[in-house]
């Protein structure tokens, strides 16, 4: 059994698609500057090398007929993973990933599967200027037919990726920039929680915290901040948005009472909306409070210099908490 090794959440991307691709041959990797260049952020550093033009390479600078290219590979056998470059570059593959990923199996009855994987860095916290830092998983996540999922820790990225890879269907992978060069250990022979299943990242009694992908660290850090001030926080890493796991973060949300969303997208219609509600409908009679919601202003994307006022802070996420009607349980 392999021993754990300590790596950045780029490395780990990087280890799960090298052995993917080591196992299964049906496996390729393309994408905008993916072959020799390894990709903008290196996700695919030295697979090219390792596995040849033909299973790792280059595309022109069309996302929509990187899309299309995959549904074709799909289609015929193989496991194609593709990346888009950023966050709001994707957009021009949209209308692929709506019209046809989405609804292939659905449209032959279950005949015709889409295995693939769309990679997606998402969200901000590096300043990236217009189009390099957005959270668009609520576009894939309102598609049905799509699963969506979202590390927030390199073990999770590993052992996320080889699932989706190995899924039937597609998968939307979104990845959060900013974590890429965050390390811990990861075992990578070891099982992780599938996708579809959140997990409890921190204990707590007094209140819930719900993130996913680039708000976990932040909401440990108000978690570790409330601690000092007396106040227990609970912290829900989501993981996979589609499917989501209503069982574990429900659970979660029962045994505190009280519950507070933090994602960095916007917050109208948003995945944050989205499990606000569903906690609301099936914790109701367990609530002290009206579940909170921190997220990004309904705003475009703002550029780099205030950037830090549109990302969830700790000091949001703790105003929220103090509103939880505290004073209503004495």
């Amino acid at each position: 059994m392999a021993e754990p090794i300590k790596l950045s959440m780029a490395q780990a991307l990087n280890r799960a698609l090298r052995d993917a691709m080591a196992e299964d041959e049906s496996v390729y990797v393309f994408g905008e500057d993916v072959g020799p260049l390894g990709g903008v952020f290196r996700i695919t550093d030295g697979l090219t090398a390792e596995f040849g033009e033909d299973r790792c390479f280059d595309t022109p600078l069309a996302e929509s007929g990187i899309a299309g290219l995959a549904v074709g590979m799909a289609m015929n056998g193989m496991r194609p993973v593709i990346e888009m470059q950023f966050d709001a570059f994707a957009y021009p593959a949209f209308e692929q990933i709506a019209s046809h990923i989405a609804k292939m199996r659905n449209r032959t009855r279950g005949r015709v599967g889409l295995p693939l994987v769309i990679r997606i860095p998402y969200a901000g916290g590096i300043g990236g200027v217009e189009h390099h830092c957005d959270s668009s998983e609520a576009y894939y996540a309102h598609t049905p037919g799509l699963k969506v999922v979202t590390p927030a820790t390199p073990a999770d990225a590993y052992h996320l990726l080889r699932e989706a890879i190995a899924c039937d269907d597609p998968v939307v992978f979104m990845e959060p920039k900013k974590l890429y060069w965050a390390k811990e250990e990861v075992d990578t022979g070891t099982s992780r929680p599938p996708i579809g299943r959140a997990v409890v990242c921190r204990p707590g009694t007094d209140a819930t915290l719900i993130a996913y992908g680039p708000s976990v660290p932040t909401a440990l850090e108000a978690a570790e901040a409330a601690a000092q001030e007396g106040r227990s926080l609970q912290v829900v890493d989501v993981r996979s948005i589609v499917p989501f796991d209503d069982a574990t973060v429900c659970e979660a949300v029962r045994a505190t009472g009280r519950a507070v969303v933090v994602a960095e997208t916007a917050g109208f219609a948003s995945v944050a909306s989205e499990i606000a509600a569903r906690v609301t409908e099936r914790c109701f009679h367990s609530l002290a409070a009206p579940v909170r919601r921190v997220t990004g202003f309904d705003i475009p994307y703002p550029p780099p210099k205030l950037e830090r006022h549109q990302l969830p802070s700790v000091d949001r996420i703790l105003d929220a908490v103090d509103d939880l009607q505290w004073e209503d349980d004495q």
